[in-house]
């Protein structure tokens, strides 16, 4: 196959089960099914298809014989009457009933439908494993005060710990955006080829409690709560805009954690797990890239993109429909599915190895305490009888002469001595390094972490204690 293109996403990234799930094979089985389904509901419904013919639809359901297909579609250019007739070939007694009073969009669409359930039951699970593993490591680290930032500057502290259950709160989000879109789940059904169902009305002769009792047995034989009441040929193209914008949310949850590890590994804090044997770079033999943080921005950068596609071809839909989606829903719906499996891998992959330096968080922090601790030693000055105006004042002109070594002399930031040489804040070296404990500067960050852990995680992962640990290995 070196002779062909072929695409990273089945080549290198997405896991075995999102490809097979989007696989041929897959997707003719599932029109096979859908087949059965209509004979089985056609057959309880009073039409003149026999149990014996049912028997040998299902005799045939896996067996596909492609090359018969394959042949077929050079002659009709048609897809679904190709596989109709080299079904036809294998079910002779069955032949006259297969699809009867179908339309394309009833295997084509509903097969959609069903894929794209499935394959958000996998994306699920994965969030599931992702989640488990975030809550093992922010549980560990709850209490480590670490330095925080906003717009990337030093700012109050947080811990470790509570750092990650910002990255699981967006996961949350989008956990229940996919539990949201499989609860209301729905097939399109056999709607006919504009939707008004007039072909199974002719067949039920009629009768229309038994063309409406149609679409809710094929939707209960495939597992389905039920059907969209009201369609064109096709079901509505928002519901695949809708599935790809959780698909982008998830990619943009991912995107900012891999940002943050990119950052902590740069201030080497926090890395990503490096391989023995791997190499960061062709040139620089002592580099250790965060290769794995950066393909998942690049993965979620091209899933977000993605998620325009079905936006786009939901609103150039013409009246009951027009076939200018096919082509693009084709690619860009599977890819979407198979590059969000791949980032999820990638994400468990890495939270799951993730190394944490508390020294030179430590050490970091350290650095930045003294100014941030301006406002507890001045309230202690005041105590003991200063005036707060004037200690303010002191502190900011002590503050800038410190700023100053460290900025233009590359020094190390001098504050505490400054302020222990006032008179003017009557305290002591002493008393000033007791007062810089950072357990003091992290306000409830660790039990803001231990409640979200116990009262919002923990009970999904409950709910969920039956999905396994199997995340796919990936190739680096």
């Amino acid at each position: 196959m070196n002779e062909v293109y072929q695409s990273p996403l089945t080549s290198r990234y997405a896991g075995k089960d999102m490809l097979k799930l989007f696989s041929n094979d897959t997707k003719f089985r599932t029109w096979r099914r859908l087949w059965i389904a209509l004979a089985e509901a056609e057959h309880e419904l009073g039409l003149p298809v026999t149990k014996e013919q049912i028997d040998e639809l299902k005799e045939h359901k896996d067996d596909i014989n492609y090359e018969v297909a394959i042949e077929r579609e050079k002659k009709v250019r048609h897809d679904v009457m190709s596989h109709v007739y080299a079904y036809g070939v294998q079910c002779p007694k069955a032949r006259g009933i297969i699809h009867l009073g179908a339309t394309s969009c009833y295997v084509g669409d509903n097969t959609d439908l069903i894929i794209m359930n499935k394959a958000l039951i996998l994306i699920r699970n994965k969030l599931i494993m992702l989640l488990r593993e975030l809550a093992k490591f922010a549980d560990k680290y709850k209490t480590l005060p670490t330095l925080a930032f906003t717009h990337f500057q030093p700012a109050q502290p947080t811990t470790v710990g509570k750092r990650a259950s910002l990255w699981m709160m967006e996961l949350l989000l989008d956990l229940e955006s996919i539990e949201h879109q499989l609860e209301n789940a729905r097939l399109l059904g056999s709607k006919g080829t504009t939707g008004t169902q007039a072909s199974f009305l002719e067949l039920f002769e009629g009768d229309h409690e038994k063309v409406k009792m149609l679409d809710s047995i094929i939707a209960k034989k495939m597992g389905f709560k039920g059907v969209y009441p009201v369609s064109g040929q096709t079901y509505s193209r928002k519901v695949d805009s809708q599935i790809l914008n959780i698909l982008s949310g998830i990619a943009q949850s991912a995107a900012k954690f891999s940002n943050d590890i990119r950052l902590l590994q740069h201030l080497k804090e926090i890395e990503e797990p490096f391989e023995k044997g791997q190499i960061g770079s062709s040139a620089m033999a002592y580099k250790r890239n965060p290769m794995r943080s950066e393909r998942i921005a690049s993965l979620s950068r091209y899933v977000i993109s993605t998620a325009l596609n079905p936006a786009m071809t939901a609103s150039y839909q013409w009246f009951e429909r027009t076939l200018d989606d096919s082509a693009n829903k084709r690619i860009s719906v599977p890819e979407a599915f198979l590059a969000t499996d791949a980032i999820l891998n990638l994400y468990i992959n890495v939270v799951d190895g993730l190394v944490v330096y508390p020294k030179v968080i430590k050490q970091h922090l350290m650095k930045e305490l003294p100014l941030m601790a301006t406002e507890n030693i001045m309230m202690d000055a005041v105590k003991k009888g200063g005036d707060r105006q004037e200690l303010h004042e002191a502190i900011r002109l002590h503050s800038m002469e410190a700023a100053k070594i460290v900025k233009i002399h590359g020094g190390e930031n001098d504050l505490l001595e400054r302020i222990a040489s006032d008179p003017i804040f009557m305290t002591s070296m002493e008393e000033l390094e007791r007062l810089l404990s950072p357990e003091k500067y992290v306000g409830r960050a660790p039990e803001q972490t231990a409640e979200f852990l116990s009262d919002y995680v923990q009970p999904i992962l409950d709910k969920y204690s039956d999905i396994d640990n199997n995340a796919d290995e990936i190739n680096v």
